[in-house]
């Protein structure tokens, strides 16, 4: 016979993980009345309102057994579950065994029962054939610990894989973003002890270096810290408008004409982009952007769009 203690441990876990608990079954499993498991539920009940008053343990008569739901507007609901595991898919971001347990938990910890199999069902084709990026690197560990580099402005020491020689570079940098764009999760810092002159394109490039993390080979989070006053602190959704791509160059303010079908997806791939005026078969279209990046995309669109000088 499990102790009390034991048992109410037990049970908790079991909810937590998603399970429908019968009275009956539970108090034939550790040998005592129904009424003790009564109790139980009730001490775990307390437990939660005290701890974590957006959940509780509710009766699904449907099921006869007790779960553990979601009280309020805090909880994900069936449909943002889905949501944030199609975006998670598509996204491409990690190796299997670092995404799929993610997907897992999600469901296993936000759907109630009786929904889990039908959203397993609409992911499960996107999770069989499901390609991770060819870097073959698992990512989170090392992003945990350098977020925590970033949060507490620890100088940083790396060992970074460039495409162009030498390959292999060491840096010492203060990092102060992770961020993520097509694919990858990326690494913004500023570079301590390098010459601009020699070692960048642009010598006078007064923002932050981007690194790939899967491109860090070794890094060592150092004693020393660094000084971000707040006035002057990097702020990454500020930065996002104006990158694509997650290339650099010199922040500058582009014009051009866009005869497209969707003035929407320039806007959306541009948040700083406003239409200056409508032209005939068109638009015209100004942004700030980080120039290597906005380059290659004006590119991409071929005859659709026209770069004017300003």
């Amino acid at each position: 016979m499990a102790i009390k203690s034991d048992r109410v441990l037990q049970i908790y876990d079991r909810l937590v993980c998603g399970e429908v608990l019968n009275k009956s079954q539970l108090a034939k499993q550790f040998c005592v009345t129904e009424r003790s498991i009564q109790r139980d539920i009730g001490v775990l009940r307390c437990f939660l309102a005290e701890l974590n008053p957006v959940q509780d343990i509710v009766y699904e008569k449907e099921f006869q057994g007790y779960r553990l739901k979601e009280t309020d507007s805090y909880a994900l609901t069936n449909s943002e579950i889905l949501a944030v595991c199609k975006i998670l898919l598509e996204s491409r971001s990690m190796r299997r065994d670092e995404m799929f347990p993610i997907l897992d938990k999600l469901i296993a910890r936000c759907v109630p029962e009786n929904n889990k199999k039908a959203i397993h069902s609409l992911i499960a084709n996107e999770k069989y054939h499901y390609i991770a990026p060819q870097h073959n690197k698992r990512l989170l560990d090392r992003m945990w610990e350098i977020g925590q580099a970033v949060q507490n402005h620890r100088v940083m020491e790396i060992q970074y894989e460039r495409l162009k020689q030498p390959s292999l570079v060491i840096r010492r940098i203060e990092p102060v973003g992770i961020m993520f764009s097509e694919y990858y999760f990326y690494l913004v810092a500023f570079l301590q002890g390098v010459d601009k002159r020699v070692a960048f394109e642009n010598a006078d490039d007064l923002f932050p270096t981007i690194y790939r993390i899967d491109r860090i080979r070794e890094f060592c989070i150092l004693e020393e810290h660094f000084r971000v006053p707040y006035k002057d602190r990097f702020e990454e959704g500020e930065f996002r408008k104006r990158i694509q791509f997650m290339y650099g160059g010199k922040l500058e303010r582009i014009r051009f004409r866009y005869t497209g079908l969707s003035l929407e997806a320039v806007l959306d791939r541009l948040p700083t982009a406003k239409v200056v005026e409508h032209i005939e078969g068109g638009w015209l279209v100004e942004a700030e952007v980080f120039g290597m990046g906005a380059d290659m995309w004006l590119k991409s669109q071929g005859e659709y769009v026209e770069r004017v000088e300003m």
